[in-house]
């Protein structure tokens, strides 16, 4: 190694350059968007204080007894296929995880590894290679690994000393970075989970909502999410009394039994007001509106379909009465009918027919036997429908309605 490489090498252990590492390593964690950008940033943080023209990261799962190369540059090859069974296999890597200590091995060394794997070239068996295990409390995670195919000074035993020096803060840095990936894809999972359903979800930080979902924006006739986003939950109520009023109730409701549901009217953006059911959950109920979770349901459906039920069981009830009273009234009509018809009789064999008397009593037999009609239809109505009366109201339309006799006879004809 020439005088100006010695230089260079001695420049590049120095401490200041291994604290920067370790600095660059701990921000990388933070401003990498995922792991294969945290690879590469060990990877070039290295290099500022040791040859990592030949490097790679392998992660090692004990419950499979395998290994993986997620990171790996090497002027030789590309990265191995994942290894099964390493304990069963004889490799550089898979000794330095098995010892969990740095190990060097050189090129007689390697030869011998390649020869037990039955590996046809030797040509991408390197001089010197440098491997330091990955540990986080007392478990190996993997191996980051150096290596030259050039000399096997290229490598000192100090370096193996430096390497792994920094192992720790690398081990922790990925362990950490595969941590906030995880609970990202777990964060994306739910979102995608609160995004399918068909209620509206809020979450609100001191009554100032952070997060909705699609179908809340839906529900309130808004845009976007950005409508809802940083704006106080006052946008929902109709009124401040309302918003102050009803807040005063999911808190007493929160702090005592840690959750609120209750039934209220809301108001859309279009200031149009709705029935909504609410559930609210917090996270603290020492300090219920640190953090709360509401989900909403428009219940216009439901509160439509319990009016039509009210409205339809009051007039069934309201039929059913009319059915007894013309029970009632059926008695006496068939008397005025009979004494009207005898009348009628009395009048056509008497001598002088009186010609107003016989049409009056024409008439009362005539509307006798219409009011007789409507009590007979009223009494037998099971079915029916209503048409618009004046007065901006509906009544029982008994002409345009079926009773079972009739319904009967229809299926008969058919």
């Amino acid at each position: 190694m020439g005088k100006n490489q010695s230089a260079k090498t001695k420049k590049k252990r120095s401490p200041d350059n291994t604290l920067k590492v370790l600095f660059d390593i701990s921000e990388a964690i933070n401003t990498t968007r995922n792991l294969d950008e945290l690879y590469a940033v060990i990877h070039k943080s290295l290099d500022e204080i040791l040859n990592a023209d030949n490097f790679y990261i392998a992660l090692y799962d004990k419950a499979s007894d395998s290994i993986t190369f997620p990171y790996y540059a090497d002027e030789k090859g590309e990265a191995p296929e994942e290894i099964i069974g390493l304990s069963k296999t004889a490799s550089s890597t898979g000794m330095v995880i098995q010892n969990k200590k740095p190990m060097i091995f050189y090129n007689k060394d390697l030869i011998r590894l390649a020869d037990q794997q039955k590996q046809k070239s030797r040509k991408t068996v390197g001089k010197i290679w440098l491997g330091v295990p990955l540990i986080i409390h007392d478990r190996v995670k993997g191996v980051i690994v150096v290596q030259s195919y050039t000399s096997a000074s290229d490598y000192k035993k100090k370096d193996l000393e430096l390497l792994d020096s920094v192992s720790r803060h690398i081990a922790l840095a990925i362990e950490r970075k595969k941590s906030d990936e995880k609970s990202a894809e777990q964060q994306h999972i739910l979102e995608k989970i609160l995004e399918s359903l068909p209620v509206g979800i809020g979450l609100a930080q001191k009554r100032i909502f952070k997060w909705v979902n699609n179908e809340m924006v839906r529900m309130f006739g808004y845009q976007s999410k950005q409508d809802f986003e940083n704006k106080s939950t006052r946008m929902l109520y109709p009124d401040i009394d309302h918003y102050d009023v009803n807040g005063k109730k999911i808190y007493y409701s929160l702090v005592n039994n840690g959750t609120a549901d209750y039934e209220i009217d809301m108001v859309k953006q279009d200031k149009t007001l709705f029935p909504v059911h609410i559930k609210l959950n917090c996270g603290d109920v020492s300090d219920p509106a640190a953090w709360t979770i509401a989900i909403l349901t428009d219940i216009s459906r439901r509160r439509l379909a319990e009016k039509e039920k009210y409205e339809k069981e009051r007039l069934q009830g309201v039929l059913e009465m009319a059915g007894a009273v013309c029970h009632e009234i059926n008695q006496p009509l068939q008397a005025i009918l009979g004494f009207s018809e005898l009348l009628l009789m009395g009048s056509e064999s008497a001598d002088k027919v009186d010609t107003i008397e016989t049409n009056n009593l024409t008439s009362i037999k005539t509307q006798a036997t219409r009011l007789g009609k409507i009590t007979k239809k009223l009494s037998n109505i099971t079915r029916y429908r209503t048409v618009d009366y004046p007065g901006d109201t509906k009544i029982v339309d008994i002409w345009g309605t079926k009773s079972d006799k009739d319904t009967k006879q229809d299926k008969n004809k058919g």
